[in-house]
């Protein structure tokens, strides 16, 4: 359902009101200062947020979910890692007026990504947002927008970018390790079980589920909608090229040294094997045409044997290729090969150490410079990338190979032009004007 025009003006004006207030009374931080950070969505990647930071140099000052039994196990966390209590809260508006929290990390559902970090932007507030940092191609420029007028610290959580042998790989890609690149692949084969199919019910004690779906339509309560299974509904993800998958095409960017829409996209697939509640599809092809250089994504959610020199990993195929004139580069997270033509690989390097918080300790470092340029993934390259998957979806459902119009930032297609951008329903609306 949509806002009307007057409920749109009416919570702008709230909400632009209030971050005028916070933005004047935040505090600058010292070089030696610690962060005062929050967690919004206290999930399993919530979960993981919690425990990276409690091992960095932060004060874990408040937390946030819609959901009580979620607060419950994170104030317990933080209490058993570091000795105190956090703030905790239902609603992140209510913190976002907290005076005393520097910075948030938000691990929402993909739906609440660009909104809630606007909306702490406004508020005075440093960012780290998972990925995708948006649920749809507007939404990114939104957020890159805010982050640019409210001169923000937004670091996006591809932690690929922190990764040293991933940073290792594509330095020597940029460096003409394998020629001219003229295709990249990138691979999400990662085992998928069916959901199932489960009725609507009433909404479980301690959830608030009108402020779980937030932007998106109110339906009933189902738990195949809740938790991790909100990925494979379009009113809160974008399937797995927009989950496991954007990690991998954010690389594939990366490496190619991409920073521009493609000329056009077409993705073909389907929802294979499973009858069950899932929307997005658990087979996609997607391939987006650059002059000279052809970008391909494939996923792929069921059993699949190893691809190239890529590794299978729990029964997963996860990582990217890169095609050039002098031969072939494979990365995962297990490491990198490079090959010219012989049996074995050129030379390769293998990963060093885990993946996220060297990444976080990168946004803390950044919240006390100051220097966005400093952060090894600000928020532009992965609205990027996330706008990838979003053109790989919009192709994918509307069954039709999409020209890109970098002039009017339009596909020209009216069904596609629609899916841009979406319903929001008021007052959970991502701004025209941020």
């Amino acid at each position: 359902m949509s806002e009307t025009s007057t409920d749109r003006r009416q919570a702008l004006r709230a909400i632009g009101g209030a971050a005028a207030i916070a933005t004047q009374a935040r505090p600058i931080l010292g070089a030696n200062d610690r962060v005062n950070l929050a967690v919004v969505g206290l999930g399993g990647r919530g979960t993981d947020h919690m425990n990276e930071y409690s091992r960095l140099d932060c004060h874990l000052a408040a937390l946030c979910d819609v959901n009580q039994a979620a607060q419950e196990r994170g104030v317990a966390l933080v209490k058993k890692a570091k000795g105190h209590e956090p703030k905790v809260y239902s609603d992140m508006r209510k913190l976002f007026e907290d005076k005393s929290v520097d910075a948030v990390s938000i691990a929402t559902p993909n739906h609440w990504h660009a909104l809630a970090a606007i909306w702490a932007m406004q508020a005075g507030k440093d960012v780290y947002v998972e990925k995708p940092v948006s649920h749809n191609i507007f939404e990114g420029r939104q957020l890159v927008a805010a982050a640019r007028k409210y001169d923000r610290i937004v670091q996006a959580g591809t932690q690929s970018r922190s990764i040293a042998h991933k940073i290792e790989a594509m330095k020597m890609l940029r460096e003409g390790a394998i020629g001219k690149i003229y295709m990249a692949k990138g691979l999400c084969y990662k085992r998928r079980p069916s959901i199932g199919k489960k009725p609507d019910i009433p909404t479980p004690a301690g959830i608030d589920w009108s402020l779980f779906l937030g932007p998106a339509p109110l339906r009933a309560f189902n738990e195949n909608r809740f938790k991790y299974n909100w990925h494979w509904f379009w009113d809160t993800g974008n399937g797995d090229i927009g989950n496991q998958g954007v990690h991998e095409m954010d690389v594939m960017l990366w490496g190619t040294g991409v920073t521009t829409f493609p000329k056009s996209v077409i993705c073909t697939g389907g929802k294979m094997l499973y009858d069950d509640d899932q929307e997005t599809p658990n087979l996609q092809h997607a391939t987006f045409q650059h002059d000279g250089l052809q970008l391909v994504f494939e996923v792929r959610g069921m059993v699949t044997p190893a691809e190239g020199p890529l590794q299978v990993r729990g029964n997963n195929v996860v990582g990217n290729i890169f095609y050039g004139s002098d031969g072939y580069m494979a990365v995962d997270s297990g490491g990198w090969w490079l090959y010219k033509g012989k049996r074995e690989p050129e030379a390769e390097g293998k990963a060093q150490r885990g993946e996220t918080a060297p990444h976080m300790d990168n946004f803390l470092k950044a919240v006390k410079s100051r220097k966005r340029e400093e952060l090894t993934a600000e928020v532009a390259v992965n609205a990027l990338a996330s706008a990838y998957c979003h053109m790989a979806n919009i192709s994918y459902r509307t069954g039709k190979k999409l020209n890109w119009d970098a002039t009017r930032m339009k596909f020209g297609e009216a069904q596609a032009d629609a899916l841009i951008t979406r319903n929001y329903r008021a007052p959970y609306v991502v701004p025209e004007k941020v």
